[in-house]
């Protein structure tokens, strides 16, 4: 096992995020603070019959709180070690060289409300199959603290955002939307809404296809404004930050589009994304200067032309910005790994809503 004490760490970051389309996997290199070097990053797919068992975990999302999920753990388990290994090997990685694995796992239930979150992944097994210490339960000092557990980037886009003009809006359109509001010392995070999982998981049960490619059938259809505003009038849109939400917490409410047709349905679903990002600037002291896109979502040119907008101020990939948006959130949780390894916090105040910065994370050796 390598040297730990090191002032800087080589830590590779695995995620999943909440669309569940694939699992990514990067490399960094860091002191956990302000000195930052990257290494190569891919994306592996779910193996089919174990996203197909994801998916049907989410329609009853509840069986989290109290099932043990064993055998689906073990799947995810299996399809991340295997990811990992196949990271290793593509890009001839000297194992002996990697320093951490940070392991998000898989968020299956976030109920900051019940003091519950729940990430798939068994890091001690992972650890032993690696021979490389590994980080997880990334989230469960935050929500045993009374904070949101989410969003966790906020640190990582600080680090990255170092020289760029502020007050600047990192967005992340993920299954869930989140903000990271960045102006000098201040740091303010929280979910903005429904990203892109609402919109998937429509155009999936209505036309068998796993995403609205473009947003090109977002942007045939006819909004619905009633409906949007429906949906607006949620109170989470007053509720002020920090605050986090679980993938699903509109997906009910959004039912009622069902009686929309299928173009109509996505373009009135793409513009409550739209407007939730729009009501996060309620709760930032100023109007960012520019915003900087990452997520799945900043492929959607219907989005992104959408915010310009809306927004009235610059709305750009993070490519724009040199960052690497297909990894940047595997990047995250190997700079996160290194943190919580050095005691560093991993959430503030004003990201999560814990009282004071918080570390977190677990660490699995090898040999445990």
């Amino acid at each position: 096992m390598s040297d730990l004490t090191k002032p800087v760490l080589t830590a590779i970051g695995v995620i999943s995020g909440t669309s569940m389309d694939g699992i990514d996997v990067s490399i960094v290199e860091s002191d956990g603070r302000d000195e930052l070097r990257f290494g190569p990053g891919a994306s592996y797919p779910y193996p089919e019959e174990t996203r197909a068992a994801l998916q049907d975990l989410i329609g009853q999302p509840e069986r989290a709180l109290d099932d043990p999920l064993t055998e689906l753990e073990a799947a995810v388990t299996s399809a991340h070690l295997g990811a990992v290994k196949r990271f290793i090997a593509e890009h001839k990685l000297d194992p002996k060289g990697i320093d951490l694995v940070g392991l998000h796992g898989q968020t299956v239930y976030h109920r900051p409300d019940l003091r519950f979150t729940r990430q798939l992944i068994d890091g001690p097994a992972v650890a032993r199959a690696l021979g490389i210490p590994t980080i997880d339960r990334f989230r469960h000092a935050d929500i045993a603290a009374g904070g949101e557990g989410a969003p966790l980037a906020p640190l990582y886009h600080r680090a990255l955002a170092q020289g760029l003009e502020q007050p600047l809006a990192v967005l992340n359109l993920g299954g869930v939307g989140n903000i990271t509001y960045i102006d000098g010392d201040t740091v303010i995070a929280f979910d903005t809404g429904p990203a892109s999982a609402i919109l998937d998981d429509f155009v999936w049960h209505r036309l068998g296809i796993p995403y609205d490619a473009d947003g090109a059938l977002a942007a045939s259809g006819r909004v619905h404004e009633d409906f949007v505003a429906g949906f607006m009038a949620n109170p989470y849109f007053d509720r002020p930050a920090p605050k986090s939400l679980d993938r699903n917490d509109f997906h009910r409410r959004a039912e009622v589009v069902e009686a929309l047709s299928d173009a109509d349905g996505a373009a009135t679903l793409a513009a409550f994304t739209i407007e939730s990002v729009v009501a996060a600037l309620r709760h930032v002291p100023r109007q960012p200067k520019r915003w900087l896109v990452t997520g799945g979502g900043r492929l959607n040119q219907h989005f992104m032309s959408r915010f310009r907008e809306r927004l009235g101020v610059p709305v750009e990939s993070v490519e724009a910005a040199g960052w690497a948006g297909d990894v940047i959130e595997a990047q995250t949780f190997g700079y996160l790994a290194i943190r919580s390894l050095k005691g560093l916090p991993l959430s503030l105040p004003g990201t999560t809503g814990v009282p004071s910065p918080l570390p977190g994370g677990r660490l699995n050796l090898p040999q445990s």
